[in-house]
């Protein structure tokens, strides 16, 4: 978390927080978890990991997205800023079809994973403020939908999943 915003050459800054969010809070929590509760790692709990991994990175590229005029003033070098407005507005509605189609894949497996649809009526305001054009404050409560959003995807899908076991 330091070295994000801290120290000599915050990684955040470089482009590559949307990129350590996905690997930390997808790939290696979902399928570390797994891995210490089976002693695998599982095809259910990859797809699980770029799911919620695309969802976490959603809610960092939505608040990058806000911040791009100031980020670019002060020379902050996110990705936001590296791919401009319309650029990281495609990313994030690409994030959020990433997450449908990890559990789709979830579903071919093991169809209980379907819960994971509960989230789908969450989704449809962050999606539409940021495929609408939102910005500066109008962006604020897209963070908090997102973030809802991921919650009972995760949330769902555990939930299909302990089911289907």
């Amino acid at each position: 978390a330091w070295f994000y915003t801290g120290g000599s050459r915050p990684y955040g800054y470089q482009a590559l927080g949307e990129a350590s969010v996905f690997v930390f809070f997808g790939v290696v929590a979902v399928m570390g978890t797994t891995y210490v509760q089976l002693g695998e790692v599982t095809w259910l709990s990859v797809a699980a990991a770029l799911g919620i991994g695309a969802l976490a990175c959603a809610i960092l590229v939505a608040n990058n997205l806000r911040d791009i005029p100031t980020d670019a003033a002060t020379d902050k070098r996110t990705l936001a800023v590296l791919l401009g407005d319309a650029n990281t507005r495609r990313l994030f509605r690409a994030l959020f079809r990433a997450s449908l189609l990890a559990l789709v894949w979830m579903a071919v497996i093991e169809p209980w994973a379907l819960l994971g649809l509960a989230a789908g009526p969450l989704a449809i305001r962050p999606y539409a403020a940021v495929r609408g054009g939102a910005s500066g404050p109008a962006l604020i409560p897209v963070l908090r939908d997102t973030s809802l959003t991921e919650l009972t995807y995760a949330v769902a899908i555990t939930v299909g999943l302990a089911i289907g076991a």
